[in-house]
Order: C-alpha cells, then structure tokens, then sequence
C-alpha cells in the first residue's frame, strides 16, 4: 500500500472519475465522461499520486492507434456503403419476425467482430427500429437483439471493443491465438442469446407479420420530385447539359445528353436513373476521371484494403500500425481532402482513454486494487472449475460497477500474474476469460455496455420512429442472458 495520504487522495480523484464515467450527467457536475476522465487524471497529477512523467507514460499509444486506425476504416466502410447492403440483409426475403430477429443477430455480430460493436449499433439501429415499424412489430425485441449480439460478437477479435483492444495489447495475445480462443463461446453464445430472445418474445413475435404494401428502409419517394441538378447562378450558362444514365436491369446502359435551358423546369420521374450535371467545357479533365474513379474502384479498393489488413492481423503483424497503415491509405485512394474524414473521428473516446489510463495507473499505484486482489486470489485461481467461477463473478460485478474497460485496467495484471506463475498458458487464458466475461458483462444492464447505451439514445431520438428502451425492460432480458451466455462460454472456454 502507498501512504496513508496518497491512499485516501488517489481515492478520491478515482472516485470522481467513475461517479463521471458511470453518470457523466450528474446534476453538481454534468461535464460528461471525457472531461472526468481528464479531471481523474489531472487530480492525481494535483495530489502527486504520480508524476507528471508517470502519468504522460501510462498512456498507452499502441491502444489509441489501433482505435484511431480501426475508426477510420469503419467511417470509409460506411462511406463505401458496406452498413447499407448490411441493412438491406435485414429485410431482403424475410420469412417473418423470428426470421428477422435470427438475422439481426447474426449480422450485427458479425459486423461487431469486424467493425466494432459501437459502430454497429450506430449505423444499424435506425434500420431496425424502421424494419420493426414498417411490419407493425414491438421494437424493443429487435432493439435488444442488436445491442446485445453486438457486444457477444464483438467479444470474438480483439478490434471488436476497445476492452479487446486493451487486452490484445497487454497480454501481447494475437489477432489469429484471440479469435481461435474465444469464437466458438462466442458462437455458443450468439445461439443461446437468440434463443432466449425467441422464448422471452415468442407471443409478441407470433403477431401476423405484414410484408405488402410497405415502404423499403429507405423511404424517400423519387417520383414527380424536383430535383436540384445545378446550382442557381449555374444556369444561364448555354454549355450546361445534365447526363441521364439508365442503372435499371438492362444490361446495355445508354447515356444521353440533354441540353439545360435557363427558363424550363426538369423532372425526373423514374429513380431508376442516375442524373448528373457538367460543364462540356470540363468534360474530360482530371475531375471527370475523378468521378470515374470513384464509380468504378473505390469501393471495390475500400473493401480490400478492409480485408488486407484483416489478413494482415490474422498473420500477427503489428495490429496497431496495420490499422494506421490501411487508415492513411483509403485517405490517398479517396483522393480528396481527408479532412471531412477525419472529423468523424471521435476524439472525445480518444481523450477518455488518455485520461482513463493516467487515473487507473494512480488508483494502481496506491495499492487498493492489489490489496482487494489478493483477498481473492486464493479463491479465484484460473486452474480450478471453481477458482474460475469466482474469477467470473468478480469480473461481472466490477464491469457493471467501474464499466468494462477500467474493469479490465483493474484486473488484468493482477490476473495475468496470479496465471503466469501456473504457466504461460494458463495467463493467455486468464486474458481470454477476462474479454469475454467483461464483454459479455455489458449486457447485464442498459449501463453496462456503450452499446447498449448507443441502441438507447439513437432509438429514443431517430426521427419520426422515436422509442424508449427502457433499463427495466432491458435489464429483464439482459440480467439471464448475460448470466447464461457467460456461463456456457467459459465452459466452452476451458474444456
């Protein structure tokens, strides 16, 4: 233990660091999640529980490059229209409610696995809510399908949550040794959350199920609409022709041009067509072979750098460099400006890390976690059925209390050298429960996971198709399958 005095005031700056993380609007100070973790960390700088050198060393930079790597591919995915065709999945040739429930989770884990659970729940919550609505069925089950196979699925690769993230580096644990440890409890899981969310919901989902007559997910209507081919001041130019490219079945396309005249109205009634205007004085120059490019390669090149650098992980390249690396080239191919990019970077995330890592590293340094660790180190020992149990039970507490990825700064060296000193083997294992008991942990309440929060939030205000998941109902499904789903992977795990 540190000294009496470092004991108590690395407490208290912990303490405010997780009222803030755990409930970043309370009323005395609504600051939010990264400036507490900012205040955590500048209040153990203040009491001299670590050094202003300790506290600019304990964040951890392979960590935040990986995140910054893997949030830039993701925003070019979206960009490449990748959570779009997901979308499409959801609903093309459904057989019905309990058909869209299986395939809401297979694909939001999936795509959590690969592409992070936040970002899947941010990009696919609206197409659920508007399949849910469309077909005049309940939300809540397919809200609660997303959020938590999303965070199940994501427990499978270490790029899949920023607590994968933390332990994949510390415990120097593989993209390949990670994947092969955890996927089949994660695909146990999968199988046993979806089956829960069909026995909890079976008589809300036995409702008819109403497919004719109903909008696609996109909903903007093409027909007899005006629209803005050419700015204003653009038109009494003579030399402007909009382009007309049939995108229909036709195997054949055809264009044509057509001469646009200052004082006529143009409507385009079938949205079968692809318009686009120029300036037959442009036509052929760089920009044109721009617009080329982007219609014809870029995609196809967003999805193989995404998949290099996938196979890159899995051969054990340097997971964090290999990000960056696939990040700056899809900026070069974009060819533009990667600054409208780059701003859809969230940096706030970026920042609590930075403060998070300075807190946890003081907390650490005044002996409380080691203390409370070796009150039940006896009892959790990775080697045995029960030990494991123990370890679990104080992995899902902590998560739920302190959030998943302090839970993890907290209990991961502890952990880790408790194992090594059974062998190197059993402290890879002791890494691989801790992801998946953390991960699996967020389930437990609407507060235990970002995701969770994310389907909240993005359900509550999306526009015209607003719903409130509730804690309550959340925590009615989330409590058993967190417990189930947790139970059966680790006895997949350790068999």
């Amino acid at each position: 233990m540190a000294s009496p005095v470092d004991v108590v005031l690395g407490s208290i700056a912990f303490a405010i660091f997780w009222v803030l993380a755990v409930f970043p609007s309370v009323p005395f100070m609504p600051i939010g999640r990264t400036a507490g973790s900012l205040l955590g960390a500048m209040l153990m700088v203040l009491f001299g529980v670590v050094t202003p050198d300790e506290a600019y060393a304990a964040i951890d930079l392979p960590i935040l490059g990986l995140l910054f790597g893997t949030m830039v591919v993701s925003i070019y995915l979206e960009r490449a229209d990748m959570f779009k065709y997901l979308g499409k999945l959801l609903s093309w040739k459904s057989m019905g409610p309990k058909d869209l429930i299986c395939r809401i989770c297979l694909i939001s884990a999936i795509s959590s696995a690969l592409f992070t659970n936040d970002t899947t729940c941010v990009i696919l919550t609206e197409f659920v809510l508007n399949i849910a609505r469309q077909n005049n069925l309940p939300p809540h089950p397919f809200l609660l399908a997303l959020a938590t196979s999303s965070n199940i699925g994501s427990a499978a690769t270490p790029i899949g949550n920023p607590q994968n993230l933390v332990i994949a580096v510390k415990g120097k644990i593989s993209f390949g040794d990670f994947l092969i440890g955890i996927l089949p409890a994660m695909l146990v899981g999968l199988l046993l959350n979806a089956l829960l969310l069909l026995c909890m919901y079976w008589r809300l989902l036995s409702n008819p199920y109403i497919d004719e007559n109903t909008a696609p997910v996109d909903t903007t209507s093409h027909e007899n609409e005006m629209i803005p081919l050419v700015p204003n001041n653009a038109l009494g130019s003579s030399a402007l022709v909009i382009t007309v490219t049939s995108s229909g079945d036709s195997s054949e396309g055809s264009d044509e041009e057509v001469p646009l005249l200052p004082d006529k109205q143009y409507r385009v009634r079938d949205h079968a067509f692809h318009v686009e205007y120029s300036s037959k004085s442009d036509q052929g120059n760089m920009e044109t072979l721009t617009k080329t490019w982007k219609k014809t390669m870029w995609k196809p090149c967003v999805y193989l750098i995404t998949l290099a650098m996938l196979i890159s992980f899995l051969m054990g390249l340097d997971m964090s460099w290999t990000a960056i690396t696939a990040a700056l080239a899809l900026m070069v191919l974009d060819y533009g400006d990667a600054q409208p990019c780059l701003k859809r970077v969230s940096y706030p995330l970026l920042i609590f890390f930075c403060g998070m890592f300075t807190t946890m590293h003081g907390f650490n340094k005044t002996g409380i976690p080691s203390t409370v660790w070796d009150l039940v180190k006896p009892y959790a020992k990775i080697n045995d059925v029960m030990g494991i149990a123990v370890l679990a039970i104080v992995i899902l507490v902590v998560s739920n209390l302190a959030s998943n990825v302090p839970a993890v700064l907290l209990l991961g060296v502890p952990m880790s050298v408790s194992a090594a000193a059974i062998s190197a083997s059993h402290e890879k294992t002791a890494w691989l429960i801790l992801a998946w008991v953390s991960t699996v942990a967020g389930n437990l309440s609407l507060l235990g996971s970002a995701a969770n929060l994310i389907v909240c939030e993005q359900a509550r205000h999306a526009p015209q198709l607003g719903y409130n998941l509730s804690f309550w109902t959340h925590l009615k499904f989330g409590f058993p399958s967190a417990l189930v789903v947790t139970a059966i992977g680790l006895a997949i795990m350790i068999c």
